[in-house]
């Protein structure tokens, strides 16, 4: 079999990938490991699940992984059929179980990873889920992990003691907004502080993309038990593109507030970046009149069917599987994660 060339330039044999490598994706995360089946000709391992009174579950692999470096793909964002705890276990039951079998590692692919958000103690006694996570993670014996923009990057760094790579769906975004918005003049706005390095990030990228400077703008915002507060604007944004880069998309309550910022400090337009699309049912005011002029997310989240009717209007979806295909790739033949990374 020839080589292959991959979206970045490397180069590796397909039919080594398949006799070293095996990827599994549980049901409910059947459509992105169909996506990542077909970006890395490597077609998903056949698998059991069976379901028991009392909620309980199992799934194990219908053929044998000894020896096999086994990928296991499986988002953590919880859904009205099973919540995000329901999905860890079941993670963390099939890689043990896999490792059990015989494979020589396992690798947790993870376009979203639960309780990243809880990587820190704000209050008194607070947990810090995050890292309980990850401790359960190692303890199963799971090798490593591809996570796609968790909220805190330094935070899963710090949470986990096995090998993390943390992949950015940055470039995906500049290449969308570049061409869509060559003929503005653009500014990148993070809706919060914490937001700060990765929309200067996005710019420096977009920048170089488009042959040009943007502006850069932020949102002065404070989240506490749930409550918004602050719609400062800081940065010129009047008569420009606003691109509003997000990690994520929930009630949409953010974004809306910075939306109608921008808008009322004269922005020509205002598009919306958020690598997850955790949609809730308020954030159906998103695309209401008044929202933004279009939201841009990945598919690390499989979309709710009742925002399907937006895709291709005001919702655009970019798959994130080739990123973590081609980050599986450089694992498998010791590539460089680094430009995958942001790095």
């Amino acid at each position: 079999m020839a080589p292959r060339v991959g979206a970045w330039g490397a180069v590796e044999s397909m039919s080594s990938l398949n006799e070293r490598a095996m990827l599994f994706a549980p049901s409910e995360t059947q459509a992105f490991g169909r996506s990542l089946s077909a970006c890395l000709d490597l077609p998903l391992a056949s698998h059991e699940e069976r379901e028991f009174d009392g909620g309980e579950h199992k799934l194990r692999s219908l053929v044998s992984v000894r020896g096999r470096s086994v990928y296991l793909v499986q988002s953590l964002c919880g859904d009205s059929l099973r919540s995000a705890n329901d999905r860890l276990c079941r993670l963390l039951f099939f890689a043990g179980s896999l490792k059990e079998a015989g494979a020589a590692s396992v690798t947790a692919c993870i376009p979203y990873l639960a309780y990243a958000r809880k990587e820190v103690r704000t209050k008194a006694r607070d947990p810090v889920t995050s890292r309980y996570v990850a401790q359960l993670i190692e303890a199963i014996g799971i090798c490593r992990i591809i996570v796609l923009e968790a909220h805190n990057r330094a935070a899963v760094d710090n949470a986990f003691r096995i090998e993390s790579c943390h992949l950015e769906a940055t470039a995906s975004f500049v290449a969308h907004f570049a061409e869509r918005l060559k003929s503005l003049d653009v500014c990148v706005l993070s809706p919060d502080i914490g937001g700060v390095k990765r929309a200067r990030h996005f710019k420096e990228l977009l920048d170089m993309r488009l042959g040009r400077s943007a502006a850069f703008a932020f949102m002065d915002k404070k989240r506490s038990e749930g409550r918004l507060s602050g719609d400062t604007l800081v940065g010129d944004v009047r008569g420009r593109g606003v691109i509003l880069l997000d990690d994520l998309i929930s009630s949409g309550s953010t974004i809306l507030r910075s939306v109608d910022a921008c808008r009322a400090a004269g922005a020509a337009r205002v598009d919306v970046a958020a690598t997850h699309c955790a949609f809730s049912p308020q954030a159906r005011r998103l695309f209401e009149p008044g929202g933004p002029d279009s939201v841009v997310s990945t598919d690390s989240i499989a979309l709710d069917s009742a925002y399907a009717c937006y895709v291709g209007n005001r919702l655009q979806i970019l798959s994130a599987a080739p990123l973590f295909a081609e980050a599986i790739r450089r694992l498998e033949t010791g590539g460089s994660l680094s430009e995958l990374a942001g790095l």
